[in-house]
């Protein structure tokens, strides 16, 4: 027998104001054009009052606990990822645990930027096979326009707020279901430090006691982006034993339309593989990844028996990706 953590729902949530390039044009030096044609994106949302990290994520989380099929009290594990919590402590995970009245659930944040929902998935599919429980709910959440510096216009027009969920649960399947049980098959997680100053926030709670602002160095980022995306792609294949033409679809970070293309330029793969939704909610970080999967099952693209990989990176630098069986 083998066990795989099969995806058995999704969800996914959105702050209720969407913003423009144009409204955002009339605020800082920018136009729809300029934005566009650097980062393919169009439209963002902004987390308003009453909405956090912490509203959103509870949010996706109910709708994934509902396309599952389960009840709140059926969930062992929840595992948040987010840059932008709602306290320093306690986890945010903890209030989305109280709020969807998951009784039953261990609850924790994992901080990984752009690339969490990676390192959480990884996460909750360890606990499950070290028997921790039977069902996670794993999620990706953030209000990344709060550490904004929206007068620097080359990071402030990249963002937007929101959050994507997934439920787990482990299933048993006979050996020779293998090259079709739905579940995770492979994830593999990297992380270089070095990196650090290119893409980080100049605050914390032990450093300089505030939450800070994010700073980048965008030609940086995109440079190593491509390559450690790439690089951890065939990873995973080269370990499955799958070829880049065996991915029905790529759910990839959204974080700029050209890492996007370029990405899978280098891997040879077709761009309408390539679920795209960066033109619509810009980079969300954490949360990209399960809202963007969220996206193409809701509009019938993931289908059923579907071989779809998932990757990220982000700052630290960190960067995964995982492949998964519908």
């Amino acid at each position: 027998m083998i066990k795989r953590a099969a995806v058995i729902g999704s969800g996914s949530a959105l702050p209720a104001k969407a913003v423009s390039n144009a409204e955002l044009a009339k605020q800082i030096d920018t136009s729809d054009e300029w934005i566009v044609e650097r980062t393919g994106i169009k439209n963002r949302y902004i987390a308003g009052e009453g909405e956090t990290t912490g509203t959103l994520a509870t949010e996706a989380g109910r709708k994934a606990i509902e396309a599952a099929g389960l009840t709140p009290d059926q969930i062992d594990v929840i595992v948040l990822a987010t840059a932008t919590p709602d306290q320093t402590f306690p986890s945010t995970a903890s209030s989305v645990q109280q709020a969807l009245g998951c009784k039953s659930a261990f609850a924790f944040d994992v901080a990984a930027v752009c690339s969490g929902f990676l390192y959480a998935l990884g996460t909750a599919d360890s606990l499950l096979h070290r028997g921790m429980g039977k069902r996670a709910l794993v999620i990706g959440a953030e209000t990344f326009s709060r550490i904004l510096d929206w007068e620097d216009r080359g990071t402030c027009v990249l963002f937007g707020d929101g959050a994507g969920a997934m439920v787990l649960e482990l299933r048993e399947y006979a050996e020779d279901e293998a090259a079709t049980a739905p579940g995770l098959i492979a994830t593999k997680l990297h992380t270089d430090g070095e990196h650090n100053g290119l893409l980080y926030v100049d605050g914390g709670p032990s450093t300089t006691q505030t939450v800070g602002k994010l700073r980048m160095a965008g030609r940086e980022v995109f440079r190593h982006a491509v390559v450690n995306l790439a690089n951890v792609l065939t990873e995973v294949l080269a370990e499955t034993g799958h070829a880049a033409s065996d991915i029905d679809w790529v759910v990839p970070h959204q974080a700029n339309a050209r890492i996007l293309d370029a990405t899978a330029k280098k891997l040879g793969l077709p761009a309408e593989r390539m679920v795209k939704t960066v033109d619509q909610h810009a980079n969300t970080s954490a949360a990209s990844v399960p809202l963007a999967y969220d996206v193409a099952v809701k509009d019938g693209r993931i289908q059923p028996g579907d071989l779809v990989m998932l990757e990220a990176m982000g700052g630290g630098f960190t960067w995964g990706a995982s492949l998964l069986r519908v």
